[in-house]
């Protein structure tokens, strides 16, 4: 799947910080640390040991957007 490969080469296999935050569509830290708190983060995330942060398979955020992509597309308006 080329938008698991362009995570990849971007991040590496595992999304961290920042970089998980913005894949996911969060706009703020804050907002992806709330999402951590709820529980209502929409891909599975894990710890590594002595590693601060959330950790979560580059596969797996790729595969979480190509399915809002195909659940919710996109219908212009026209307004815009």
């Amino acid at each position: 799947m080329q938008l698991t490969e362009d995570l990849s080469r971007l991040y590496g296999p595992v999304l961290t910080g920042s970089a998980l935050q913005k894949a996911l569509g969060y706009r703020s830290g804050d907002a992806f640390r709330q999402a951590v708190c709820r529980n209502s983060v929409p891909v599975p995330l894990f710890s590594i040991a002595n590693r601060r942060g959330k950790f979560a398979l580059a596969k797996e955020v790729a595969s979480w957007l190509a399915q809002q992509r195909l659940m919710n597309p996109y219908e212009k308006t026209d307004h815009e």
